[in-house]
């Protein structure tokens, strides 16, 4: 019904359930093809609004439209006026933020059709080659988020009135306290951990924010050829959008999964030193001096890690498999940002580092 609304002459020829990731949203690829009878008027080839692209994705929010810790904070008051994911679409889109077009939003049925981004996720780009040249494309759309994003904000935009704060960075390492502790450090007490954990919160707490994906990582992010070969990027699951620190997004880019597989201390580097230098390039205001933004980048890596570790249990035992093979990746992220951070000599201790 939705695809009939929005692409009259189009005919229904496929549709294919696709993999989602830990929220309750669904996905299906679309297949289309025109409707139009033939013998009509056919002399202007040109594209109509109303001609039907070959493909396009179905999305199902779901029953919730904000996120667990977002609902369990109370973060937001509900219900809202619209779901996230359209007030966050309008906006990344008047600030040239490479989202996915919107084709049909059914607010009632809670269900959208949005253009198929492709198949190509960054991740999956990055293992043939050019790692490093690829991940400076994803800092570069980054920028555009950083700090066009945040001079843009205004109230409008849900993500102003959500902060990546201390209260926010704790609860989440909760989760590593209760399911991650034992996992990831089986001789640690999880209690004794807890003053160095509220350290961590405070530290990230007091770093200056900027608008934040949140959720930033390599299959977010997906690669298309342009026409003259070079290569572009698309961003989905922008929906929990926050304001957080500049170095949360760039942690979650560079180590979240196993991104250490293709993502060398080298590379991770030189894209860190890339995107310090295009904000001295485009004039913005240095909020952090070079070496306090490496600094909150390992603070943001460690926090991170311990968060996913924790999640990752939590979704292995509610019956979604397949994290439990990011688990030794975080715990490694942890303990590398635990010896380059010099500090949190418990935590140190419980990872070995």
């Amino acid at each position: 019904m939705t695809v009939a609304r929005r692409f009259p002459h189009a005919r229904l020829d496929g549709l294919a359930a696709l993999k989602g990731d830990a929220s309750t949203r669904r996905f299906w690829r679309v297949t289309l093809a025109s409707a139009t009878p033939s013998g009509g008027n056919p002399s202007d080839n040109a594209r109509s609004d109303n001609d039907p692209p070959p493909s396009a994705i179905a999305i199902d929010l779901g029953p919730d439209d904000l996120p667990l810790y977002a609902r369990t904070l109370k973060l937001l008051a509900e219900p809202l006026a619209e779901p996230p994911w359209l007030n966050l679409h309008r906006f990344l889109t008047a600030i040239g933020t490479p989202v996915p077009a919107l084709y049909m939003a059914d607010v009632r049925a809670r269900m959208l059709l949005v253009e198929d981004v492709g198949d190509l996720p960054l991740f999956e780009a990055a293992t043939r080659g050019h790692a490093g040249d690829l991940y400076r494309l994803a800092a570069d759309a980054l920028l555009t988020l950083h700090l066009d994003g945040t001079s843009r904000l205004d109230d409008r935009c849900i993500a102003s009135r959500v902060a990546y704060d201390e209260r926010l960075l704790r609860w989440e390492l909760d989760q590593f306290v209760e399911f991650g502790a034992r996992a990831a450090a089986p001789s640690a007490d999880p209690a004794a951990l807890a003053p160095e954990l509220d350290r961590l919160a405070a530290h990230l707490g007091r770093l200056p924010r900027v608008l934040s994906h949140r959720d930033y990582h390599g299959h977010n992010l997906f690669v298309q050829t342009a026409p003259d070969g070079a290569p572009h990027l698309r961003m989905i699951d922008f929906q929990d959008a926050l304001m957080a620190p500049a170095a949360q997004d760039l942690a979650v880019l560079l180590t979240t999964r196993d991104a250490a597989r293709i993502i060398t201390p080298v590379t991770e580097r030189r894209v860190l030193d890339y995107y310090f230098a295009a904000l001295i390039r485009r004039g913005a205001p240095a909020a952090l001096a070079h070496d306090e933004f490496i600094a909150s980048y390992r603070l943001c890596v460690l926090q991170h890690a311990l968060k996913v570790i924790g999640r990752f249990v939590v979704l292995e035992r509610g019956g979604k498999p397949g994290y439990a093979i990011y688990i030794p990746y975080a715990i490694a992220q942890a303990r590398r940002a635990l010896a380059e951070l010099g500090d949190y000599p418990k935590l140190r201790a419980a990872f070995g580092a």
